[in-house]
């Protein structure tokens, strides 16, 4: 029998977009943006301590490696030819930090990570003094809170005039960023510590150690990592473009160690894979894109513009607003980043971004903590069944407000209650809440770029949810709209690699980008309802205000008042 024909598709582009609770290879049609096939790997995240959260470096690796070979035996399986995969990108967790000896190519530690959303807006708990370091070889993601005394430290050499820290990169000084990550490796860890000292060791985020690793690792790997990742590390001018001496002396860390810094879209270095592998039809497949996961998002999106913003739906949301070749300063608690850079002559863009810390972990909380649902799923008929509220509004402050109030007194409160509010208006009122905190942030938004929003773009697994999604465009009072194609990181970081001076594959001109599907939700409701909806909720929040007087019994500290001074140092 004649074997049978590979289907010919034009150029295709594959992304790695590599998570805090999984991995995924993605492959793409450059010319109409579809995707072909993918694979996912879940990884494991260990908790040694309280407040600490790591993964291991290698099995990160590992689980690329297997997502590119389980993908390409997929497009096998479909007559596609993988040899047409003419480019890879990489869209990465940003924050969490790798070092590793660029002799052996062993990690040295753990992953170490950042808290749940950035800055001050997030109470952490304290990790308690004493313990030992954890056994080498693991990572320190980016939800790890170890760092706390670092910080703490740290703040009280900030002169209160002249905050350089946040004038240079954009972020207040936090656990969340890489820095004080890396400070804490160096202080706590001796075999990072002994490799720093005999010139062994390198640093990156997830994206710098993949990189480094599938462009050959020890047999000259390439150490680098682009303009999005490098502006969460607190190293990084995001006016020069550069690591920034003044900042790597303030916060102790060797330069020698840092990667390259690269622009979003270009050619870093070749695939090298075992040719054992199905996947090794990839050698010598350029990495051409890379991008930190929410940046990706933003590209994907095709945010492009001055003004325009995505929101992503997880268990919290991130916003970001394309702000152009501005940087837009916040006075309201939002932080000032790099958007992204297509091109290494290309002009950078930066980006506003503001988080809401509960929106799905609120849906897990009526689910696992009340019971008044068995799936997260479910609240969406629970809502669907009464339409409304009915008078009911949810504030899930679970540890305190964040942007805009800062408010470290509030706790949650569910208030409006009458004889005849069920289960199912309660369900309606947490879908609410998640609204109500995104229009807030969006106000902020506002308020900084002086760009009224004309309608949001959103992303994430609670965009499936459509009552959610038509609640949201009603108490903004501007559309929003969802692509029909759900998986806009990795798109994102396979149009960067797609779209690479050398690669070509892939016109990033407006004339040229592929017509997305779209599912647009219009308000319907009038402006003046909107607003009254908007003023009620406000009233709800200043009624969570004020709960918490004593220092948290869970710590013995009032962590979140701390994180509130060094939002308002910085």
């Amino acid at each position: 029998m004649a074997a049978s024909k590979k289907a010919v598709l034009g150029p295709l582009v594959g992304a790695v977009d590599q998570g805090t609770s999984s991995t995924r290879f993605l492959v793409f049609n450059s010319k109409t943006a579809e995707l072909l096939s993918h694979h996912q790997v879940e990884i494991k995240q260990e908790f040694p301590r309280e407040g600490w959260v790591e993964q291991d470096p290698k099995e990160i690796l590992h689980s690329v490696y297997e997502c590119i070979e389980k993908t390409c035996e997929k497009l096998g399986q479909l007559n596609i030819d993988i040899s047409n995969i003419k480019a890879i990108g990489v869209s990465n967790q940003r924050e969490t930090t790798v070092v590793w000896d660029k002799l052996t190519g062993e990690p040295l530690y753990n992953a170490v990570a950042a808290p749940v959303s950035p800055g001050p807006s997030v109470p952490v708990a304290v990790v308690p003094s004493g313990s030992s370091v954890p056994a080498a070889g693991t990572s320190s993601v980016w939800l790890d809170l170890r760092t706390q005394s670092t910080v703490e430290s740290l703040s009280k050499r900030i002169p209160g005039n002249n905050n350089f820290v946040k004038s240079k990169t954009g972020l207040p000084l936090s656990t969340y960023f890489s820095a004080v990550k890396l400070r804490w490796l160096l202080d706590n860890v001796r075999k990072v510590q002994k490799a720093v000292e005999e010139k062994r060791a390198l640093f990156g985020t997830i994206d710098s150690w993949l990189i480094w690793s599938l462009t050959g690792g020890v047999n000259g790997g390439v150490h680098c990592t682009d303009v999005t990742n490098a502006s969460r590390t607190m190293l990084f001018n995001i006016h020069s473009l550069e690591w920034d001496k003044q900042l790597c002396e303030f916060f102790g860390i060797p330069m020698e160690i840092l990667p390259n810094v690269r622009s979003s879209s270009e050619i870093y270095g070749l695939m090298k894979i075992s040719h054992s592998l199905k996947a090794g039809a990839l050698e010598g497949v350029p990495i051409s894109g890379c991008l930190g996961d929410q940046s990706a998002a933003l590209v994907g999106q095709m945010c492009f513009q001055n003004g325009q913003a995505k929101n992503t739906y997880g268990t919290g949301c991130f916003l970001l607003c394309n702000t152009g070749h501005k940087c837009v300063f916040s006075d309201h608690g939002l932080l000032t980043t790099v958007a992204y850079k297509l091109g290494r002559d290309k002009p950078v863009y930066y980006a506003l971004e503001g988080s809401v810390a509960i929106a799905g972990a609120v849906i897990r909380w009526l689910r696992d903590n009340l019971g008044i649902i068995e799936s997260s799923e479910e609240i969406e008929k629970l809502a669907k069944e009464v339409g409304t509220s009915y008078g009911c509004y949810f504030v899930p402050a679970f540890s305190g407000l964040y942007a805009p109030y800062w408010e470290p007194s509030a706790r949650g409160i569910i208030c409006g209650l009458t004889q005849f509010t069920n289960k199912c208006h309660i369900a309606f009122a947490a879908l609410e809440a998640v609204c109500f905190q995104t229009r807030e942030i969006l106000d902020a938004m506002n308020r900084d770029c002086g760009i009224p929003l004309s309608h949001l773009q959103v992303d994430g697994g609670m965009t499936s949810n459509k009552i959610l999604m038509q609640l949201q465009a009603d108490i903004l009072y501007i559309p929003v709209v969802k692509p029909s194609m759900p998986e806009t990181t990795a798109l994102g970081a396979a149009m960067a690699a797609g779209a690479a001076e050398g690669v070509g594959v892939w016109s990033l001109e407006p004339e040229d980008l592929s017509a997305v599907t779209m599912e647009r939700f219009e308000p319907q409701i009038n402006a003046e309802e909107s607003e009254i909806r908007y003023s009620t909720w406000k009233k709800a929040v200043m009624k969570s205000m004020g709960w918490v007087t004593t220092q948290s019994p869970e710590s013995g500290k009032n962590v979140f008042v701390y994180y509130y001074h060094i939002f308002l140092v910085c």
